[in-house]
């Protein structure tokens, strides 16, 4: 139908991904922010003009943050400021992707429960603003779920239990034949960024040689070159005390005024970090419950016919999922809490029912897919799905909206249900 590859955008709360559908990797990964020129209220003239074009987007808007207000356009997975975020489409396509929306089909993605509102101000913004060919607006599981296919451990399935931990927010989300079962869907207050805030705060506690305007950046850093998940927080705090030179490492940074090098000693908040997943309460007094117990409240609120598949098929999708021995940790507990309730379950079987009627509980199979494409797993989902040959005919296409509105963008060409 068309001889120019679909362009594959995922709006996450701390990067953008965009770029060519086919692709493994995506072209551009930026931050989700926009730096703006702040204008004086009231002054309309100025809005109107050529300030309206002065901003900058992803790292150019961080470079520029002493002089721009910097903008955060999502929060928390939602699209908080529709003036921003199509300001940021704008530089997304034109500066970056350097294409003309008119001659491409867009995929774009959208958290789990998105307002029917938000699908339509999206349409409005493609169809209006950038005269796009057509748009299909995915959601970010069942692309996480179809790029697991890749890992060879995965069975070809759409059933499955997505955790998409982010830079802003982790969602548990169970999808059922590529059906989100929203009822079901559990949202954690932890990601990436409360990590790295976690570890700047140990660091500030044990480090005296780390410039406060540079201490962010140096947690952040540590955070993703460092950091792992143990199998058991005591022995490995009793590993670091009697080993200490093979467990503490250092680290050379440059002070970002000065330029000048100094070093940091990496230790506990290695493995402490990426714990507040399984330990909350060490972070934070407000969020208690250990993910693994999350995952499996998910998976037991849904029918009881899925939930065989969803323990099967527990997919990890997001840059913060990306922590050695993550997937590892999280099956071996997710084990642990449902081989518990069947031997209760036999217990109570045994008191209550004569032996000759008794049946014998079916383990059940636990298996948490980590794989290469996990950390941009909702993006390289989107670019196999642009890339088949039935993607255009389940897009909106310009034509449609213009007879019918934005009301379309509630419906989903590829599951025939109202979103």
């Amino acid at each position: 139908m068309t001889n120019l590859p679909a362009v594959v955008i995922d709006n996450g709360t701390g990067y953008t991904k965009m770029g060519y559908a086919g692709n493994n990797d995506p072209q551009f990964i930026i931050p989700t922010t926009i730096a703006t020129r702040e204008t004086p209220s009231g002054n309309l003239a100025a809005k109107r003009g050529i300030e309206d074009l002065d901003y900058y987007i992803g790292d150019e808007a961080i470079l520029n943050s002493k002089t721009y207000g910097i903008n955060y356009p999502i929060r928390h997975g939602q699209v908080e400021n529709w003036d921003l975020m199509e300001k940021f489409h704008q530089a997304s396509i034109f500066q970056y992707l350097r294409c003309e929306p008119e001659d491409h089909y867009f995929l774009l993605t959208e958290p789990p429960l998105n307002p029917p509102e938000n699908r339509e101000y999206t349409a409005e913004i493609f169809f209006e603003s950038f005269g796009a060919k057509g748009i299909y607006i995915a959601v970010q599981a069942v692309l996480a779920l179809a790029a697991s296919w890749t890992s060879g451990k995965a069975d070809q399935t759409l059933t499955g239990t997505v955790i998409d931990s982010g830079d802003g927010v982790t969602h548990v989300i169970p999808v059922a034949e590529g059906y989100v079962i929203g009822s079901s869907i559990k949202h954690i207050p932890i990601a990436g960024r409360d990590i790295t805030q976690f570890v700047q705060q140990l660091l500030r506690e044990r480090e005296n040689s780390i410039p406060p305007e540079d201490s962010l950046e140096v947690a952040k850093r540590i955070k993703e070159m460092y950091s792992y998940v143990c199998p058991d927080i005591v022995k490995e705090f009793k590993k670091y005390d009697s080993e200490p030179d093979k467990c503490f490492k250092k680290h050379e940074f440059l002070h970002s005024v000065t330029k000048k090098p100094y070093n940091v000693d990496v230790g506990f908040e290695r493995f402490l970090g990426p714990e507040i997943f399984f330990n909350p309460e060490i972070a934070s007094p407000d969020f208690l419950t250990p993910l693994p117990e999350v995952v499996d409240t998910t998976i037991q609120s849904c029918p009881i016919d899925t939930r065989r598949g969803l323990y099967k098929n527990i997919v990890l999708s997001g840059g913060s999922t990306m922590f050695k021995d993550f997937g590892r940790r999280l099956q071996r507990d997710i084990t642990r809490i449902v081989d518990n309730r069947l031997k209760h379950y036999e217990v109570l079987s045994q008191a209550n029912i004569n032996k000759d009627q008794q049946i014998q509980p079916k383990m059940i199979d636990v298996n948490v897919v980590s794989h290469k494409r996990q950390r941009y797993a909702v993006w390289f989902g989107g670019s196999l799905l642009a890339d088949t040959a039935e993607f255009y005919s389940y897009c909106h296409s310009k034509a449609q909206y213009d007879e019918y509105g934005p009301s379309i963008a509630r419906f989903n060409r590829v599951f025939a249900s109202i979103m």
